[in-house]
């Protein structure tokens, strides 16, 4: 992914016997990992030399022989192609090598400044959409659940202390919600990553008469980016991207904390498939790839920061800098993708004790504020209820309690603001979940309503997932059926 601006040929060619070797050879390649970037590089290569073609700043007949020599460069495959610095470089030497000197001129009107910029949001964007497949997939397994848990009462906590009851759907539902957002946030990040810098040259711009908006309608981009030097610079769109991912692995860590506690206390049974044992004791039950999916969040935020500092403080316009930026966005996307699809199983596949989860929802006095609502809604001003809830809880979750704090904080006994049936109702972790059917609580109507809501979401976000994937499908389509017009 480096940076060449000479148009002929051969790789002694194309960088001149001057920098065809040296100690710093090595140094200078990125063939290590830019496989990823064979095909977009071939796709980027096609679409410049039908416009080149069709703009004809080069003819039908060279323009022929380069397209077919980039068909038997993509049947060979990466590992075929000769030694470069990049596979750029690589694959314009292979293309000189069946054509010979007329090969050279697919780099006509171009820099590889622009051609890399190019190939990596085609890359780039493909990513995107993977991680927006495997999103929208983890979505659609908490909905799941939460269907199947409408009802299943569970412990709610804050601080790791027990709080109020609620539902295993209203917990899924809290993380669909959440990956909802950070669905939002990569659909952002593909929209800026979908604009072309093809024809941008150098920085600089070029004097032949290139059809910027041609190549980037052949290559499936949304638009141009309009100023050449910002075009070829700029890598703001993995910094968005890369950021988006960041924010994903944070939900997924908090996911998987939820479920290695709950593991630990009994109120979940992970699948096999996501657990391991011990190498010595055999009793044991470990959530480890939950535990992979939390630490994941540590090395996204690693990857942001690397790329961050890497470009921090480049001066305009190409710096070589930039070959060690997109490492950076391909390891966080990767880990990302997988650990989204990992947590999403691990959900998916998980069993919830209803027994084990209700008792445990009513431990810790967790309906002390459903009394304390139930009071001030009686009449009571709720910061007195709030003090007589409080003073109940010294000696016991139960109306004996309550009664006995009442007549010593108010001078009067509980059943002077409601019945003995009513309060003991309000003590029950069920009835407590029951009465919390404010828009997106707990309480099973509340939570059809923000299931049926979440499940429009995914079922808009796959369309629109989808058609971004069928745009990119029918500019191949588009840009294969010109190849074929110089066979």
């Amino acid at each position: 992914m480096t940076d060449g601006e000479d148009e002929s040929g051969g790789e002694t060619a194309v960088r001149r016997e001057r920098f065809a070797g040296g100690p710093a050879r090595e140094f200078l390649s990125s063939m290590a990992f830019d496989d990823r970037l064979f095909a977009a590089d071939l796709a980027v290569d096609r679409a410049h030399v039908v416009m080149l073609a069709e703009r004809e700043i080069v003819d039908d007949d060279d323009a022929g022989a380069i397209l077919e020599a980039l068909d038997d460069v993509a049947d060979a495959g990466f590992e075929a192609l000769p030694d470069g610095e990049d596979v750029h470089e690589a694959i314009e030497t292979a293309v000189i090598d069946r054509v010979g000197p007329e090969g050279g001129r697919m780099h006509t009107a171009r820099s590889r400044n622009d051609e890399v910029a190019t190939c990596l949001r085609y890359e780039y964007r493909e990513t995107l959409l993977d991680a927006l497949e495997t999103t929208v997939a983890a979505r659609e397994a908490l909905c799941e659940v939460a269907e199947a848990e409408r009802e299943t009462v569970m412990p709610g906590y804050t601080h790791l202390q027990p709080a109020q009851p609620t539902t295993v759907a209203h917990w899924a539902l809290s993380y669909e919600a959440a990956l909802a957002r950070d669905t939002e946030r990569l659909l952002a990040a593909y929209a800026r990553t979908n604009r072309s810098p093809l024809g941008a040259a150098a920085f600089a711009g070029t004097p032949f008469e290139v059809d910027r908006e041609r190549v980037a309608e052949l290559l499936g981009f949304e638009s141009v980016l309009d100023n050449s030097m910002d075009a070829v610079s700029t890598r703001d769109f993995l910094v968005e991207g890369t950021a988006a991912f960041a924010g994903l692995a944070t939900t997924l860590s908090g996911l998987a904390e939820d479920l290695v506690v709950y593991a630990n206390k009994g109120l979940v049974e992970l699948d096999d498939d996501y657990a391991s044992t011990s190498s010595i004791m055999p009793q044991k039950k470990n959530p480890d790839t939950l535990e992979l999916v939390r630490s994941t969040a540590g090395d996204a935020y690693g990857g942001l920061q690397g790329l961050l500092t890497t470009l921090k403080g480049l001066p305009r316009a190409y710096n070589r800098d930039l070959q060690n930026a997109s490492p950076h966005a391909w390891r966080v996307a990767d880990d990302v993708v997988e650990a989204t699809d990992v947590a999403a199983g691990a959900v998916a596949t998980a069993t919830w004790p209803a027994d084990e989860l209700e008792a445990a929802a009513g431990e810790g006095f967790s309906t002390a504020t459903g009394v304390a609502d139930l009071l001030a809604m009686c009449g009571l001003p709720f910061r007195t209820a709030h003090e007589v809830v409080a003073e109940a809880a010294e000696r016991g979750a139960d109306y004996d309690a309550l009664n006995a704090a009442c007549e010593d904080v108010l001078g009067e006994g509980i059943d002077t603001y409601a019945d003995r049936e009513t309060v003991e109702a309000t003590l029950d972790p069920t009835a407590s979940v029951a009465s919390r059917d404010s828009a997106g609580g707990p309480a099973p109507k509340a939570v059809a309503e923000t299931l049926a809501a979440a499940l429009d979401g995914c079922a808009t976000d796959t369309d629109r997932v989808g058609g971004l994937a069928a745009d990119l499908e029918a500019a191949r389509d588009a840009l294969a059926a010109e190849v074929t017009t110089y066979a």
